[in-house]
């Protein structure tokens, strides 16, 4: 089925939409608080507090992924979707009365901790019912625009909230506009959703726990052993491990260039460098599936991570607005092509009942491992950004996450390989 088959089916084009209103929003809110925390004349925030803002949007995921992955494979997706989106919105609409009264600290995170949960919940209730709107052929070129748009909506989203801010100002108040109208991604999101049929997009067999806590509690440990046994997502996921953690330092490094070091940065800046990411992230959708189809998925895989090293050190070392715009859009557009992989391989590889569970392990671990990488790397690094140490110390990961992908591709291909050997 082509790109333009499957995007004219009707359940599809709604999930869809589904997802481009619920990432508009999310780019949207994240930038309106990242304006409101880190480029606030009235606020003032170190490498550390910086830290503890990217932990309070990234920490969401690890939270809450567990829950998310024990009812996502037993509660219909459709109900989640309308529900979270609901609850999302008024989370934000919260998080903007916040910073209108000027809130900071622990209340503020912990609404922006809350509000990103409940993102997380729908990111993988999303890609948890895409395989039930497409045929099984499709998948693979069905994730990757939806994934890829998905990522570019949330670009726009961001860049709607840098123009807004220019209008409504800079201070609490401006913020606070900027983070409510944030609120429509997630209200339209639900209105889209609504029109899904009851139990059309999973889970297969719906079964509502009696009791929610063992079902949590079970959730991480079902998605580990399901995760375990396919080989092409452990293999996987050692290549996302090495990215969160580049990308989080290259992240931290880039926010503290942008505010003290480049010249004209601050937010103009940053968009600019979320543009350029965004440019990498379409070229990754629009390349991906024809480089697995040419070269294999193992290749393809490699060739990102070594892309991105190489983006990293020829490219952000010199620590110039132009090689680090190059760099956003080499970096960013390899790490969608790693994204892209490992999601389909979740979504073709693993059985329908954990896929959830999976997705949710996915999340959970990769956000802290980028949390933990950003967390260190503010100890050290100056508050203008200039360093060069921790640069040098995301390429190193890249190298290091190809060497472990492919040691984990020929283990467990060995181990495919001689166990019917030793059967017979």
């Amino acid at each position: 089925m082509t790109t333009r088959a499957f995007v004219r089916e009707r359940d599809f084009r709604r999930l869809l939409f589904t997802r481009f209103s619920a990432h508009w929003g999310n780019g949207m809110y994240q930038a309106g608080l990242t304006g409101a925390v880190l480029f606030n004349p009235e606020r003032a925030a170190d490498a550390l507090a910086m830290a503890g803002g990217f932990a309070a949007l990234l920490l969401p995921y690890s939270i809450v992924g567990p829950f998310a992955g024990a009812l996502l494979d037993r509660w219909d997706r459709r109900k989640v979707l309308l529900f979270a989106n609901l609850l999302r919105s008024f989370t934000i609409l919260a998080t903007a009365v916040a910073v209108g009264t000027g809130a900071a600290g622990f209340g503020l995170f912990s609404l922006a901790l809350v509000s990103e949960g409940i993102s997380r919940f729908i990111g993988s209730g999303l890609s948890a019912s895409l395989p039930h709107v497409v045929e099984e052929k499709s998948v693979l070129a069905a994730n990757a625009f939806a994934a890829t748009w998905g990522s570019v909506l949330a670009v726009v989203g961001a860049g709607c909230a840098i123009g807004l801010r220019a209008l409504t100002g800079a201070d609490d108040a401006g913020s606070a506009w900027v983070t409510a109208v944030a609120a429509l991604g997630g209200l339209g999101a639900a209105i889209i959703a609504s029109g899904f049929a009851r139990g059309l997009l999973g889970p297969s067999t719906v079964d509502e726990p009696s009791n929610p806590v063992l079902a949590v509690a079970r959730g991480l440990s079902d998605g580990a052993k399901a995760a375990w046994r396919t080989p092409s997502v452990t293999a996987g996921f050692i290549a996302l491990f090495a990215h969160r953690a580049s990308f989080g330092i290259s992240l931290l490094v880039t926010v503290l260039l942008m505010r003290g070091h480049f010249a004209g940065g601050g937010m103009t800046g940053l968009g600019q460098m979320a543009g350029f990411g965004g440019a990498g992230i379409l070229v990754a959708g629009l390349l991906t599936a024809r480089l697995i189809r040419r070269f294999g998925r193992v290749r393809v895989v490699v060739g990102a991570l070594v892309l991105a090293a190489a983006a990293q050190a020829g490219l952000g070392l010199p620590m110039l607005v132009p090689t680090a715009l190059l760099a956003a859009f080499l970096v960013t557009g390899a790490g969608q092509v790693l994204k892209l992989c490992v999601d389909s391989s979740v979504q073709l590889d693993v059985a329908d009942e954990a896929r959830g569970r999976v997705f949710s392990l996915y999340d959970t671990l990769f956000n802290i491992t980028q949390v933990t990488a950003v967390s260190l790397a503010a100890t050290v690094v100056p508050d203008d950004g200039r360093s060069p140490g921790l640069l040098l110390t995301a390429t190193a990961f890249y190298l290091v996450g190809a060497v472990g992908y492919l040691l984990a591709v020929r283990k467990r291909r060995r181990s495919d390989t001689a166990t019917p050997l030793a059967l017979g």
